[in-house]
């Protein structure tokens, strides 16, 4: 077994609590400006101040409500100033927040709610109240609903006047960092989610220590700045907005993500979390505006240039020649894309999923560097990611000051540290089976970590493929290269038991648009596509693309086009984009028997 561990560098006190850094600051600085909030086209400056005595009215609201220290508190709602408002209002009042996704179903609201014991849920708007008063009927112990828009926060606010602040101040400080802050539930790929508890010591330690660690440079920068986009209910992004209210980064947000992009022009980011997706959107959307413009063959030219660039630079440097065609090429197609991001972004951060080299070389040689990470929401989000500094792409970086990385004899990841959750809600056997004997998380993927202590994911225990002729196969490396492809949405690589590997693809609708006013097919179905020759051989090329991967026995010898996408919506896909492969296998056996008919 390989084991790597680094030391802590921060050490939270015990009383520390996640509203600390938001009071604190307040008195300290109260001027300063915390986060951009959106008004039309525009963004306000919220100070410290400000934000402190919002948290504060919501919170006195919640107390008047008869919230008690310890109760849970529902929250659903797209990515919004608000939902941080409340996240904090929520700590603030001693309770406990219960992230529920905005595109959750009545089933999983219900459930939700119903096994965290919530006492009472805000809903962004009215269709979410609408989709959850469905259920409420069920859940007797939710006796408040309150809305965000159309000042559903008023009588909240108004309830609590008479709520003196020092019973506030008791309710805030009397919370501890061994305290539970939130209850996150798993999107989980199969079955009801589980419910992970997440202390006040568990957040603070992973934000402290990896901002003052290996991500300290990005949170150096003057008058740094971050959007976030992607869904607060998901650990990750919940980890970042509490590392950008500690390291004093102004936090906006962005609730469609069909805004990023003039958001990131006019925000003027300096940081950027994403998910390996987004970075695709980003690579084909360059690439097809390019092609739309007949400068197809500059952009391949200089992504391959950006490429051998970035590989370049961990080999000794890039030589006088290419050094000379990259600055060509900067002037002419990188300037460009970082233009598009604002300007002043130069690092970003993913999580996940696999990002892949090639991604990660483009956008290293572009000018923006991206920083993989890796981590589960059983552990605050994080427990790897790649240090600035000291990036190796392909990895998912070093374990987090703090945080224990070993390697089992079958390959599966096992992680221990502060980081670690408290276990998960209402299920004891669940969390014993969780923890091997020497008490270190099974995290269920499958790794390799080199003597540097880098660590690289190679699969999921469970999604290992083994072939009726006794190969074992990862699906993840084939589906990444897949998905590189600009057309494509989706893949799934199958074979389980069958005698060789095939793969269901999915495509882009979005990116169907401009290849179908390229190509003469302006009035095409996706069902009509899915079959269209000119369709069929760029999947090709796809799949030749990610053959040359792995080995022959490896290779994907069928492929079949789906006349439909594979989204959350269709719950096909959880909110981190992840693959439900058991509902994809189940609801489209037919096409999966196809390949091997």
């Amino acid at each position: 077994m390989r084991e790597y561990s680094v030391p802590t560098l921060v050490d939270v006190p015990a009383s520390a609590n996640c509203t600390d850094t938001v009071f604190a600051r307040a008195e300290r600085e109260p001027t300063a400006v915390v986060i951009r909030r959106k008004e039309g086209d525009g963004w306000v400056d919220v100070t410290a101040r400000q934000f402190a005595d919002e948290v504060v009215r919501i919170a006195k609201g919640l107390i008047a409500a008869g919230i008690e220290p310890g109760d849970r508190v529902g929250l659903m709602s797209r990515t919004r100033y608000e939902w941080t408002v409340l996240d904090y209002a929520i700590w603030t009042a001693g309770a406990v927040g219960v992230p529920i996704y905005e595109t959750s179903s009545p089933d999983q609201i219900r459930w939700i709610l119903s096994d965290s014991g919530a006492r009472a849920v805000f809903v962004e708007h009215a269709a979410h109240e609408e989709t959850v008063r469905e259920v409420l009927a069920e859940l007797p112990g939710v006796k408040h609903l309150w809305r965000i828009e159309d000042g559903g926060l008023d009588e909240l606010v108004a309830g609590g006047e008479g709520v003196a602040d020092e019973t506030v101040a008791e309710r805030r400080t009397a919370r501890g960092g061994r305290d539970l802050a939130t209850i996150i539930y798993t999107s989980g790929t199969t079955g009801m989610p589980k419910g992970c508890k997440i202390t006040h010591d568990n957040l603070l330690f992973t934000a402290r220590n990896a901002t003052t660690g290996p991500l300290k440079p990005m949170f150096d920068v003057q008058d740094r700045a971050a959007l976030l986009f992607l869904p607060l209910a998901h650990s990750f992004a919940r980890l970042i907005q509490v590392a950008l209210i500690e390291t004093h980064t102004i936090l906006a947000h962005t609730p469609n993500i069909k805004n990023v992009a003039p958001d990131l022009q006019s925000l003027k980011p300096t940081f950027l979390l994403g998910v390996p997706r987004v970075f695709e959107k980003v690579y084909n959307s360059a690439e097809q505006k390019a092609t739309a413009e007949g400068k197809g063959k500059i952009f391949h030219l200089a992504a391959d240039v950006a490429i051998r660039y970035s590989k370049a630079k961990d080999s000794g440097g890039p030589g006088l020649g290419l050094r000379i065609q990259h600055a060509i090429f900067d002037k002419l197609v990188y300037h460009k894309i970082r233009a598009a991001t604002g300007g002043r972004l130069t690092a970003a951060v993913s999580g996940g999923s696999a990002l892949g080299d090639r991604l990660g070389h483009f956008f290293r040689g572009v000018g923006i560097e991206v920083f993989e990470g890796w981590g589960l929401t059983e552990t605050s989000a994080p427990s790897t990611v790649n240090p600035v500094n000291a990036n190796r792409i392909g990895t998912v970086g070093k374990p987090l000051p703090g945080v224990t990385i070993a390697v089992a004899d079958d390959g599966e990841i096992l992680v221990s540290g502060r980081h670690v959750f408290d276990g998960y809600w209402n299920n004891e056997k669940a969390t014993a089976d969780a923890f091997d004997e020497q008490g270190r998380l099974r995290t269920g993927d499958v790794g390799e970590l080199d003597q540097d202590g880098y660590l690289r994911i190679t699969g999921r225990k469970k999604e290992i493929i083994v072939t009726a002729g006794g190969k074992n196969v990862a699906p993840a490396p084939l589906e990444d290269r897949i998905r590189a492809h600009p057309l494509v949405s989706q893949a799934m690589v199958v074979g389980d038991d069958r005698p060789f590997i095939g793969a269901l693809i999915t495509l882009d609708p979005e990116a169907l648009e401009q290849w179908k006013a390229a190509n003469g097919r302006q009035g095409a179905t996706l069902a009509e596509l899915a079959t269209d020759p000119a369709i069929l051989a760029e999947m090709q090329k796809a799949v030749d693309e990610a053959n040359r991967m792995v080995s022959k026995a490896e290779q994907i010898k069928k492929f079949v086009v789906l006349d439909t996408d594979l989204t959350e919506e269709t719950g096909h896909v959880t909110p981190s984009l992840k693959l439900k492969r058991d509902i994809v296998a189940r609801d489209f056996a037919k096409q999966i028997e196809s390949l091997y008919s």
